[in-house]
């Protein structure tokens, strides 16, 4: 099939949305299906325009203000519109949309090609997290007209499932994220790494993600101080100056990729994950196929990944204290540490890229036939011509 995937962020950021359409591009050229990729411009000159069998379409952008690394395409809707038309995509796919995503789908309403929308990102939530809490009402409206016009939405998580069909939002299923197993995997635990950033051999707490406010990282300086232990931050991004300052102490690895990631994550002793607003939380994910229990908020995502007292702890949202006592209680008993990360690895074996992709593209194929889903996620095949798409 043709398929448009139409890229809110891509390379040269990094990020959960950029990892998740190269696991989808991995998938699609394996298939020989044609593929072009709309992504904002980027200052970067050594990207390719070819990326994974993809035609990459780049629009001109401007840096956001204050995360300079992320951009904002610019252009309207009939832009996107001549885009779509000239390669006649059999589906648009929507990722994590918000700016050029809205472009999109209503580019592609208005020439009649079905699109699957991947709510990825809770950008309204961000709004108070940035100080910009009056614009938070206006984001959950963009939201929902986005995801209201789409022929079908795709979410990853329980919480994410419910939160947009409680918006009225109805035409949603499920699709989680895959993990690679091989790459991310208990048998990368290295001595050497461990001794690099521990060389007094405390048990090693670790994060990874992005260095930005939403993450709340500052949040870990209630664990900083627990004794024969040491913090390691796992990442980049606008706040490490600022984190850098406020965890003295801790080790700050900056941004790793492929294998030196996987040999850091299997090298952790637990892995804390504090972020309220993670619609899935890959990494949590990652951690748990590297045999890492995890302590996270239990709130979003996370609460389908993390089986209380089994394969980490969820705390209550804002409660530091439990994050503090959860944390105490693995790093200080090695027995019960050592049967939660088994039973983590355990839990995530099956969930491979391939298998979410086959997945994935079942979802065009419905949506390409006028199958829908109802709220009660059944489909339906009987949708008539004359519903249209979006009834």
């Amino acid at each position: 099939m043709r398929i448009a995937i139409i890229a809110e962020s891509f390379l040269p950021l990094m990020n959960g949305v950029t990892h998740s359409i190269l696991r989808v591009l991995d998938h699609l050229q394996e298939r020989g299906d044609e593929v072009m990729v709309i992504a904002p411009s980027t200052s970067d000159t050594d990207v390719s325009s070819v990326v994974k069998g993809a035609y990459v379409h780049r629009l001109p952008s401007v840096p956001l203000a204050g995360y300079t690394n992320v951009r904002v395409a610019l252009g309207g809707v009939n832009r996107v519109k001549r885009i779509l038309a000239d390669f006649a995509p059999d589906v648009v796919h929507l990722a994590s949309p918000f700016v050029l995503g809205w472009r999109a789908v209503q580019a592609a309403d208005q020439l009649g090609i079905p699109t699957v929308a991947i709510y990825q990102t809770e950008v309204p939530s961000y709004a108070a997290r940035y100080g910009v809490p009056f614009l938070e009402n206006w984001a959950w409206n963009r939201v929902d007209n986005i995801h209201l016009l789409a022929t079908r939405t795709l979410v990853p998580s329980t919480f994410a499932l419910n939160q947009l069909r409680g918006r009225g939002i109805l035409r949603v299923d499920m699709w989680r994220r895959g993990v690679d197993t091989a790459r991310f995997n208990p048998a990368k635990r290295s001595t050497a790494w461990r001794s690099s950033v521990a060389p007094e051999g405390h048990r090693i707490i670790g994060y990874v993600g992005r260095l930005a406010v939403e993450k709340q990282v500052e949040d870990l300086a209630v664990i900083a101080d627990l004794p024969d232990t040491k913090l390691v931050i796992v990442g980049d991004g606008p706040q490490r100056a600022s984190l850098e300052a406020a965890l003295p102490n801790a080790f700050f690895a900056g941004f790793l990729g492929g294998d030196s990631l996987a040999e850091a994550v299997a090298s952790f002793d637990l892995f804390v994950h504090p972020g309220e607003f993670e619609t899935f939380c890959q990494t949590i994910q990652e951690a748990m196929a590297s045999g890492v229990p995890v302590v996270a908020t239990g709130r979003g995502g996370p609460l389908d990944l993390v089986e209380n007292s089994r394969t980490g702890w969820l705390y209550e949202p804002g409660n530091l204290a439990q994050l503090r006592g959860y944390v105490q209680d693995l790093v200080g008993d090695d027995a019960k540490r050592r049967a939660f990360a088994a039973a983590a690895n355990a839990s995530v074996q099956g969930r491979t890229w391939p298998v979410l992709c086959t997945d994935l593209v079942r979802h065009y194929d419905e949506v390409i036939a006028g199958v829908h889903t109802d709220p009660a996620g059944e489909t339906d095949s009987e949708l008539t011509q004359s519903k249209g798409p979006h009834s």
